[in-house]
């Protein structure tokens, strides 16, 4: 098979909960266990930082990789879901993973993969793993994709542990509470292995400190200890928390004594993360007069910090393209959009895309008024050719929706 017929077989054959949600979803970690003692464990060679969230651990995961790579290092970066290509996921040092090794690594396994139905996520895990290892990488950022305790990347040992936030999002796999999910994300805490805690609440700081003190992993809240901030070239509000948390994480991998990290490193590899990375989606200036932005936000806590910093900028007239996903709860996030905008409701290409109609009446019921548009290319269109040079035109909702866009 070529790269295009190898990543069709995996999108399609297999579960994969970018395209199918809940079916998706592994309850046990028996398969990956399997997968990687298939490959000789590949991830008990590497070196890692394991980054888990709610929100942020994708640009945190980033900056992390930005900041090792200005220190010299070769840094192996999984991070989930890809907006264009799967290649994406698995980087070394910004530069995606090649088709051929893809193509062979498939074919390879091939067999294995059906005999002992795989999922999607596994198979891309297993391949990032065996990249990772067979490239010889000093340090890999490895990103969870969804909870932790159970999530396929939680069969590492890390040199760090890190959870950037919690909130509540999956709620169907991890919880109905924050003390809940964050007792889930809290499963990537291993035994005598550092965790830094980006953000925190009285309800979560509890179940975090509980599971450190069983696991003698010390903690450390970089909300609370890092008081100097650096810029970045991720210039979302969000982005606040995340950098303390890299900051963190930088200041405790110094210790170890096994990296090297300086104040320049850290600062230029903040400084240079698109450059470093290619990371896309996150407050990303499409175009000026009108200004344009889109950001992958998706749930309440992001979308709520992405709807203040729009309310910063200077506009005349606010345009919005919006598509999400059909298992979002649209009571909790429509009451965060901004009343005064006109809409173009459109559904992302995906099977779980939720129908512009359903999106539009219940956004009436927040008086969130605009059209429906057959795609998210046409409502973006719609919203260019509506909007003056001094509009402000944002585009979100989903991953899905900014993966449609020319991003460039």
């Amino acid at each position: 098979m070529n790269y295009q017929e190898t990543t069709n077989w995996m999108f399609n054959q297999l579960p994969m909960y970018q395209l199918q949600g809940a079916s998706a979803y592994k309850e046990d970690l028996t398969n990956i266990k399997l997968l990687a003692a298939h490959l000789d464990n590949p991830q008990d060679q590497l070196k890692c930082i394991h980054v888990a969230g709610t929100n942020g651990k994708g640009s945190t995961s980033h900056m992390l990789a930005s900041v090792l790579q200005e220190a010299g290092y070769k840094v192996g970066l999984y991070t989930s879901p890809h907006l264009k290509d799967f290649r994406e996921r698995i980087k070394i040092n910004g530069q995606e993973i090649s088709e051929d090794f893809v193509c062979q690594f498939v074919a390879k396994h091939k067999s294995f993969f059906e005999a002992n139905d795989m999922s999607f996520f596994e198979m891309s895990v297993g391949l990032a793993f065996d990249y990772f290892t067979s490239e010889k990488t000093d340090i890999a950022i490895i990103e969870v994709g969804l909870g932790g305790r159970l999530d396929a990347t939680n069969i590492i040992t890390p040199l760090i542990s890190v959870i950037t936030n919690i909130d509540l999002d999956h709620t169907q796999f991890l919880g109905n509470t924050p003390a809940a999910i964050a007792g889930e994300k809290a499963g990537i805490i291993k035994p005598h292995v550092p965790v830094i805690i980006g953000e925190y609440t009285s309800e979560t700081q509890p179940v975090f400190m509980s599971k450190a003190k069983e696991n003698e992993a010390p903690i450390y809240f970089a909300s609370d200890l890092v008081t100097e901030v650096f810029p970045s070239d991720l210039i979302g509000d969000y982005q606040f928390h995340n950098k303390k948390t890299v900051q963190q994480t930088i200041a405790i991998l110094n210790t170890q004594n096994k990296f090297k990290i300086s104040d320049e490193n850290l600062k230029n590899g903040l400084l240079q993360v698109v450059k470093n990375t290619g990371l896309q989606g996150r407050w990303q200036q499409l175009g000026e007069n009108p200004k344009i932005i889109c950001d992958t936000a998706h749930n309440k806590h992001g979308l709520a910090v992405v709807m203040k910093q729009i309310q910063k900028e200077i506009f005349e007239n606010l345009h919005i393209v919006l598509g999400v996903v059909n298992d979002k709860d649209l009571d909790s996030i429509l009451p965060l959009f901004p009343k005064n905008a006109r809409y173009y409701f459109c559904s992302p290409n995906s099977s779980r895309g939720l129908s512009t109609e359903i999106l539009n009446d219940a956004a009436k019921k927040h008086d969130l008024s605009g059209e429906n548009y057959e795609s998210v290319a046409h409502a973006f269109t719609a919203a260019k050719k509506n909007a003056s040079k001094n509009d402000f035109i944002y585009v979100g909702g989903s991953t899905f929706v900014v993966a449609e866009l020319p991003l460039g």
